[in-house]
């Protein structure tokens, strides 16, 4: 114990830009602009749900909380880099560290959840369409959101109590751009077996569960579209998943590299380019999708464009 008092890490440093001596100030506003506009994206979704009548399905109840969890997510680790940046120190204290990394993994962690609750409102609206309304009630939907959260937060709660008994023995620079599991495991002195055990198991239960429903969920909902005979009817039926398929494909790709890369790692650059894409790039994509993809997102945005220009033209006229 006199060892641990001695060389107890308070610090960490990130590497994940080492490679960079220069140009930080470009850096960091190319991270601000990633920033502000994943923040008014998603922003933008979940008032547009909120405003537009139309939009108050469970279809859309869920991608405001997708919305939240986005925001929420690219909240917990870009506002850090960007003061890192400005500070010009690559420095977060521990506490911050287990902290930022219980969130992060926390979120990421809901969202693997919430992307199979609004697979299931797919699968119960193209498969089950005469029982939706009750399958898909608003205490049921307000049930499952709130689980998705549970889901997540416990998950994430497991993993940063077995991460808190880890020794660092004075080593404090992380291989990485924000605090996250794999790369403190990688610095610790400790024998880190259970947690990697615990990453496995997780990742089989708590990734690979919600991951399995959404195939099994849109192998029912293929089924079903198949067997529709207008045109214009599996059109559309593809055109309400299509979104939400482009999501799953891109959270689910990032997660599996980054949660499960080799033992041996990958290059620093390359590790940091994987984290980047899965906890900063994604939650940016998310509502660009949506909106680009989704008739109804837009014109729901078109309408509140439409109200705010007259509104200006009433005011204008009084």
């Amino acid at each position: 114990m006199g060892v641990w008092n001695q060389t107890r890490v308070v610090e960490f440093v990130f590497l994940g830009f080492s490679g960079i001596p220069y140009g930080h100030i470009y850096l960091f506003l190319v991270f601000l602009a990633i920033y502000t506009v994943t923040v008014l994206g998603n922003l933008m979704i979940f008032t547009l749900i909120q405003l537009d009548s139309s939009l108050h399905s469970p279809m859309y109840y869920f991608l405001s909380h997708l919305s939240c969890l986005d925001i929420c997510l690219s909240s917990v680790t870009v506002p850090k880099i960007l003061v890192n940046f400005l500070c010009q120190r690559q420095t977060i204290t521990y506490n911050q560290c287990m902290a930022q990394m219980f969130f992060v993994m926390s979120f990421t962690g809901t969202e693997a959840a919430l992307l199979a609750v609004m697979a299931y409102d797919r699968y119960a609206a193209i498969c089950k369409p005469l029982h939706y309304s009750h399958l898909m009630k608003s205490k049921v939907c307000t049930v499952l959101a709130f689980a998705t959260w549970v889901w997540g937060f416990v998950d994430s709660a497991f993993h940063t109590a077995l991460s808190s008994n880890l020794y660092f023995c004075g080593v404090n620079q992380i291989h990485h751009i924000f605090c996250d599991l794999p790369p403190l495991m990688k610095i610790s002195c400790s024998d880190t077996h259970i947690n990697e055990m615990a990453i496995r198991i997780a990742s089989l239960f708590v990734g690979g569960g919600p991951f399995l429903f959404i195939i099994f969920s849109y192998f029912f909902i293929l089924s079903s579209i198949l067997h529709i005979r207008s045109t214009h009817g599996k059109r559309k039926a593809f055109s309400t998943c299509a979104s939400h398929i482009v999501v799953v494909i891109i959270y689910y790709g990032n997660a599996l590299i980054n949660y499960n890369r080799p033992s041996a790692g990958y290059s620093l650059e390359i590790d940091s380019l994987v984290s980047t894409l899965f906890c900063i790039m994604t939650p940016m994509l998310n509502p660009l999708i949506y909106s680009l993809r989704n008739k109804e997102v837009k014109g729901a945005l078109k309408k509140v464009v439409e109200r705010q220009k007259e509104s200006k033209h009433h005011r204008a006229l009084s």
